[in-house]
């Protein structure tokens, strides 16, 4: 079979779906569901990936600024 025989039959059975119960239950399935997951209070993809670097950043900052305060005590430890 081809990709436009393919994209025929999947056209046609689309179309028939249309015209059913069924495609009533998908249209009610995802309202339900976005109502559900925005009641979640769930991030994006995008958001969380974006707070994940700003943690990576701050412990990275972190890290340094432990070294430095060490380098800096050593120095005032009598020797």
């Amino acid at each position: 079979m081809n990709t436009r025989t393919l994209e025929e039959i999947s056209s046609k059975i689309r179309g028939l779906i249309a015209n059913t119960p069924a495609a009533d239950l998908d249209r009610n399935l995802r309202a339900l569901l976005s109502s559900a997951f925005a009641k979640l209070d769930l991030v994006t993809r995008e958001e969380f990936d974006v707070q994940r670097e700003v943690l990576l950043n701050a412990r990275e900052q972190i890290a340094q600024l432990q070294a430095r305060l060490a380098e800096l005590e050593r120095r005032q430890q009598p020797h």
